[in-house]
């Protein structure tokens, strides 16, 4: 019998998804968690592996169509195999919209109505020959004159008249405009309308109602990161160049064991039911900085990896998400999110949670700055990192802690080999 593949669910918030691309055709074989189909959320594009090993025997939707989720939208099975057609739910494309237009009725045997005819009176001033070369030497306009001749023709008399009148009138002085000095003029830029991608209109949705519905308090600490770079360094001269530890590495292994000792921050609340959802797993997300937006993606069970998974791992996991290739499993099950800004030479900044989670760690770049160790002042490597917490699952006092934690990994780092 053959199998339906439904549109999945890759959030807990997604509601539909658009069927950007069909990877495997009609009639082509795929196997069980080959990818089917690559699937627009409002997080990212998606590469959505077959649950199911056969033929694909047909798409039920069209590429560029807006699926809701739920609804079927392939069925594979046997070569050969009837296909009984499952109920769909409505779908839309992104491109095509019904919209209803009036006809216009033109009659068949309407006759052409002429354009009315702008009708321009032209007529010579009458004024004889010797007035008409006076006028000339004096250059006056002979239409400001009226005649006294026959049939109001222009005469020298008039001539003289219009004269006689001007030279008895006051001088009339006209002041000319100084020259504008010449400036080159560079034309105003003009404004630029950006429509709004899927992820950035739900980052946009999802932060606003974070900061509207989550009361956030902000801890933040200084952490000597000398015996992290020494030890990195040490590191690193092992490893080929695709394999090398980054500092935010040394992060994950470290927040990940230090959220060991603090479940309420790798936890979420559930207000409906009055109660918080402390996680088994401790799944770190990595806020990564795309074209299109920030993408979140996850390392799950964080504290049981050594650190050189972790660092494969995240690569792997950046890497997709730039080319746009991500997994539903690479984005979704965060349950605490680190966003670093230091390779941007930030030094401090706070994050927004990232619902449903309950904490978020901002962390700055490693400076070497003057430091007091003892009664001198000394050059140290120091980092800072800022904590966001949901006040409704924690309070500062916990917030403070877990940063003292993470600063017995951090600063005897031979602790995240173990």
């Amino acid at each position: 019998m053959a199998d339906t593949v439904i549109m999945p669910k890759l959030g807990f918030d997604m509601a539909e998804g658009t069927l950007v691309r069909w990877v495997v055709a009609e009639g082509e074989t795929v196997e069980k968690g080959g990818v089917l189909a690559e699937i627009e959320t409002d997080k990212a594009t998606v590469e959505v592996e077959s649950a199911f090993s056969g033929t694909v025997l047909r798409h039920l939707v069209p590429q560029g169509t807006i699926v809701p989720v739920n609804t079927p939208i392939a069925v594979i099975g046997a070569p050969g195999e009837p296909v009984d057609m499952p109920a769909q739910a409505p779908a839309t494309t992104e491109t095509e919209v019904a919209v209803s237009v009036p006809a216009v009725q033109t009659e068949a045997n309407a006759e052409p109505v002429a354009a009315p005819q702008l009708e321009i009176e032209t007529g010579a001033v009458k004024a004889s020959p010797l007035a008409r070369r006076i006028a000339g030497e004096k250059k006056i306009d002979l239409r400001q004159l009226r005649g006294s001749g026959p049939g109001g023709r222009i005469v020298r008399k008039d001539i003289e008249a219009f004269l006689s009148k001007q030279q008895a009138a006051p001088a009339k002085v006209v002041e000319l405009p100084l020259p504008a000095p010449s400036v080159s003029v560079t034309p105003a830029a003009q404004d630029r309308s950006i429509q709004l991608t899927r992820l950035r209109s739900a980052i946009a949705r999802r932060m606003t109602e974070s900061v509207q519905q989550v009361p956030h308090f902000f801890v933040t600490h200084d952490y000597d990161m000398a015996a992290v770079m020494e030890l990195r360094k040490q590191v690193n001269a092992l490893l080929p160049e695709a394999e090398k530890i980054s500092v935010n590495d040394f992060i994950v292994k470290a927040v990940a064991l230090a959220l060991r000792e603090f479940p309420n921050l790798n936890a979420s609340i559930d207000l409906s039911k009055e109660l918080i959802l402390q996680h088994g797993s401790i799944n770190v997300g990595v806020a990564v900085a795309l074209d299109t937006g920030l993408l979140t993606v996850v390392c799950r069970e964080a504290d049981k990896k050594p650190l050189r998974q972790i660092a494969l791992e995240v690569r792997g996991l950046v890497e997709r998400a730039r080319q746009g290739k991500v997994r539903p499993d690479d984005i979704e099950g965060s349950t605490f999110t680190i966003s670093n800004l230091g390779m941007f030479d930030v030094d401090q900044f706070t994050a927004i949670i990232n619902p449903p989670e309950a904490a978020i760690l901002a962390v700055g770049s490693v400076k070497q700055v003057p430091v007091v160790v003892g009664d001198e002042i000394q050059i140290g490597m120091r980092m800072k990192a800022t904590l966001s917490v949901d006040h409704r699952v924690s309070d500062g006092a916990e917030g403070a802690k877990f940063l003292q934690a993470l600063e017995t990994y951090l600063e005897t780092p031979l602790r995240l080999l173990l």
